[in-house]
């Protein structure tokens, strides 16, 4: 039983992260909005990004029974919302198949025209997100490697023999490197001037 729960802990939502574009007119469209046309097949679909799961746990989170569970996920499975990630037994040696998102973020487009460059767009943003993301990463260890290296040299004497350097308070330092994050500050401001951009651009 051990194992069982082991496997299904270790267990993680690995949706496709390249955008999937769909026209509005096309047939495959159609099966996706009826797979999402019912709320528990969208509960159901919702829940897997959290964790995925076998029909029986997805239906136990979503508060339904384990037959509508595996309509939904046949549907949703039809119109490649969902696939299976991996297969588990149970104690009685039932063969269980594990089910996770296909795909994230799907978009609906009204002009088949649009959809190849819409596809591309946001696959550009995705990747740009991406490298911004490790370049923030890179800033944060750089930001840190910094701050341990000055703390030795820029601390304020201590009040008596026994007590430690105290931090400047209320310095820029302070507030870069002990209440907001470089990293995420790097990121936000990156996102920032790339928004501005995009406004004078458009404007």
């Amino acid at each position: 039983m051990s194992g069982l729960i082991e496997s299904l802990q270790d267990r993680s939502a690995t949706a496709d992260e390249d955008p999937r574009v769909l026209d509005v007119a096309e047939t495959e469209t159609d099966a996706v909005l009826d797979a999402l046309a019912s709320d528990t097949g969208r509960s159901l679909f919702r829940t897997l990004f959290d964790q995925p799961g076998t029909a029986s746990e997805i239906a136990e989170r979503c508060d339904t029974s384990v037959q509508n569970a595996h309509y939904h996920l046949s549907n949703l499975e039809s119109a490649d919302l969902v696939e299976p990630i991996d297969t588990i037994y149970s104690e009685k040696g039932n063969e269980m198949t594990v089910y996770g998102p296909a795909n994230d973020p799907i978009v609906l487009v009204g002009d088949s025209d649009l959809g190849p460059r819409v596809e591309q767009s946001l696959t550009d943003v995705l990747a740009g997100l991406g490298l911004l993301g490790v370049a923030s990463l890179f800033v944060q260890w750089g930001a840190e490697r910094l701050a341990a290296s000055a703390r030795g040299t820029s601390v304020l004497a201590p009040a008596s023999p026994n007590a430690g350097p105290v931090q400047p308070t209320g310095t820029l330092a302070h507030l870069v490197f002990e209440v907001v994050e470089p990293g995420v500050l790097f990121f936000c401001g990156c996102l920032a001037i790339l928004g501005l951009v995009a406004l004078a651009t458009d404007a």
